[in-house]
């Protein structure tokens, strides 16, 4: 048999069996009044069963379904998220454990207004994000800081979350450097500061918006009692900013973070030993394993719905109603564009990867509807930013979720800026903005 099987809507069955399981199962715990509802049926094995389902539509042999399956687990995307999973979550427990966090937490309300929290880590995240070009380190590096903001000022923990998914996304939106600008660059052959541009012009007033009701919403009447605090304690965290905003990879940056952390706690504290210091990293592994599994097990049932036709049959299905609508103009192929994209991302779980297999087909519904090639790389970036920050089985939720111990479903409402970057984008559709010189195809 061929490595991609003819296109078929069965194949995307199996992911619509792990949400009906995962969502399911959390709403039922939640009207019987259990604590910790979504956690009752863990996301690993609510999959389990999608898995199963996934192998027996399969129109392949056992053996080859199973191979295409580990090659999926294994892919290069999902094995260094996994290890950005492992990393963060030890350097999120080393920190705590020496009292970098509690210390970064005061030093910061010692400057910064409470109403100005929640503005301040979406700035920051944004900062990092752009500059690193990746969501994942920036999530890893700020929610540990951001649940201590919120736990002293008694702000929202899922809307502190919130905050910092929010400027991560727009971050890795807008970055140059970033792997959805490259992807959506190269598939649509543009250069990525045009990209950049177009992406600005809608990005731009969305982060404005929600700086404003960050602020808003920020408005606490808590007066935190801020303590004092030893600055080498907030070292780790400054070197970790310092190092993202250079460049340097995001596995890099964390594993600098875990030996700072844990060379200041031997300095500071004559308790904190080397054995204590393992035992930490290890159990920031640990708080790391649900999110991890889940992660490598969505990939390998990508990969089993993407050999299996599932997207080819996505991609068919909206190249042919965009054709029977007929050739109506510009935004009918800009509409099935951001839908080709979202669609795609909603069952990969992986906005690089959405843009990588919707790019070519992408590309031919700008020529077919004399779209602007630059506007569809822009399209294809900030809908799968969108989507991505707002899927609860998406490494970035999943990620914040595990750090802050709570529900990923909690924090799908709080991440404004992907609500209204999506409302900025598809406004930009319907009206047309901003006015690009179609370039030759």
């Amino acid at each position: 048999m061929t490595d991609r099987l003819p296109p078929r809507a069965v194949a995307l069955l199996p992911l619509l069996l792990f949400l009906l399981i995962f969502l399911g199962s959390g709403i039922y715990y939640t009207v019987m009044g259990a604590e910790f509802a979504f956690y009752q049926i863990k996301a690993p094995v609510a999959i389990l069963p999608a898995i199963i389902l996934a192998v027996l539509l399969t129109r392949d042999t056992l053996n080859r379904t199973l191979e295409a399956f580990v090659a999926g687990v294994g892919d290069s995307n999902i094995i260094t998220m996994a290890l950005v999973f492992l990393l963060a979550g030890a350097f999120a427990t080393v920190t705590e454990a020496i009292g970098g966090v509690a210390a970064t937490v005061n030093m910061g309300l010692s400057f910064i207004p409470t109403s100005m929290v929640l503005p301040g880590l979406f700035l920051i995240g944004a900062f990092i994000s752009t500059a690193m070009g990746t969501s994942m380190g920036t999530i890893g590096a700020l929610v540990p800081v951001a649940l201590g903001f919120a736990q002293v000022t008694g702000l929202s923990i899922p809307l502190a979350m919130g905050a910092v998914i929010g400027g991560a996304m727009a971050g890795d939106n807008l970055s140059i450097i970033s792997d959805t600008t490259i992807a959506a660059t190269r598939t649509q052959g543009v250069s990525m500061r045009d990209k950049f541009k177009l992406n600005l012009i809608i990005a731009l007033p969305a982060m404005l918006m929600t700086l404003v009701l960050l602020f808003i919403l920020g408005d606490t009447t808590v007066e935190p009692v801020v303590a004092d605090y030893q600055l080498i304690l907030v070292l780790p965290y400054v070197a970790v900013l310092v190092l993202a905003l250079s460049g340097l990879n995001v596995l890099a940056v964390l594993m600098t973070g875990i030996v700072l952390s844990g060379l200041t706690g031997l300095f500071m504290a004559p308790e904190y030993s080397v054995a204590t210091w393992g035992g930490d990293i290890y159990r920031g592994f640990e708080g790391m394993l649900e999110i991890m599994v889940l992660s490598m097990f969505i990939g390998g049932l990508s990969a089993i719905m993407k050999r299996e036709g599932g997207l080819d049959w996505v991609r068919d299905r909206i190249q042919r109603i965009a054709g029977a609508i007929g050739n109506t103009g510009k935004r009918t192929g800009e509409a099935a564009i951001a839908a080709l994209v979202s669609v795609t991302n909603l069952f990969v779980a992986n906005n690089t990867v959405a843009i990588i297999i919707s790019g070519s087909v992408a590309r031919e519904l700008a020529e077919d509807y004399a779209v602007d090639r630059r506007r569809s790389a822009s399209l294809l970036d900030i809908f799968s930013c969108v989507i991505q920050g707002l899927i609860p089985y998406g490494a970035q939720i999943l990620l914040a979720g595990s750090l802050a111990s709570i529900s990923p479903l909690a924090l799908i409402s709080q991440v404004y800026y992907c609500w209204i970057l999506g409302t900025m984008a598809v406004a930009a559709i319907v009206f047309g903005f901003p006015k690009v010189k179609l370039i030759p195809n």
